[in-house]
């Protein structure tokens, strides 16, 4: 059984367990406290962070890594694209994610009481413009890459998730990517995978 060590408020955290979640799969979630963690996390992650996946002899970390491993462990139903083309472009719009959105959700998540209030607040205008620019798109897309769910959405969810929680707000122009986000927050995987934590950081 695969073991998934996740921490109940982490973002990272959130897309493995969802995917887990959308797969349908045995798995055990353990929890981790972040702000206390045990000595063996450091052990699976020379990083020290969650999430960490351990299969057997396999250790994974990376949320990214780990989602791909899952999703060719357990092709149904399929989150990257079967074609090679189509998978290299989500690879590159995944890694986009953490350069243009996700380094930025690091610094709303670490730097807090550090006499970082500037910092954190051009993390929030440089998330809400990216975020808008993203909007068009669900003019006519359901989900990221079309009509199917796919790991796009999974690496996306939790950032949408957490706007009210980071105190984000997005303008009238983002109403289609907000529509966007009703439609993986109503899938039943998305409720499942939610921790107690990470219910009350949206209002």
């Amino acid at each position: 059984m695969m073991v998934l060590y996740s921490g109940t408020t982490c973002p990272f955290s959130q897309r493995c367990r969802l995917v887990l979640f959308e797969k349908g799969m045995d798995f055990e979630v353990r929890d981790v406290d972040l702000f206390n963690k045990p000595e063996d996390i450091s052990t699976m992650n020379p990083y020290g962070q969650v999430p960490i996946l351990v299969e057997r002899d396999l250790v994974l970390y990376e949320s990214n890594i780990i989602n791909e491993y899952i999703d060719e462990r357990f092709p149904h139903p399929q989150l990257m694209p079967a074609d090679p083309l189509m998978r290299a472009r989500a690879r590159l719009m995944l890694f986009n994610f953490e350069k243009e959105l996700f380094i930025h959700v690091h610094t709303l998540e670490n730097d807090k009481g550090r006499g970082g209030e500037k910092i954190q607040e051009k993390a929030r205008n440089e998330i809400r413009d990216r975020l808008t620019t993203l909007a068009p798109l669900f003019l006519k897309n359901k989900y990221m890459l079309g009509d199917e769910f796919s790991m796009l959405d999974v690496a996306i969810a939790p950032l949408l998730w957490r706007l009210d929680h980071y105190g984000i707000e997005l303008s009238k122009t983002a109403a289609p990517l907000m529509k966007y986000a009703e439609r993986i927050f109503s899938r039943p995987a998305y409720i499942e995978a939610l921790t107690p934590s990470e219910k009350v950081m949206r209002r």
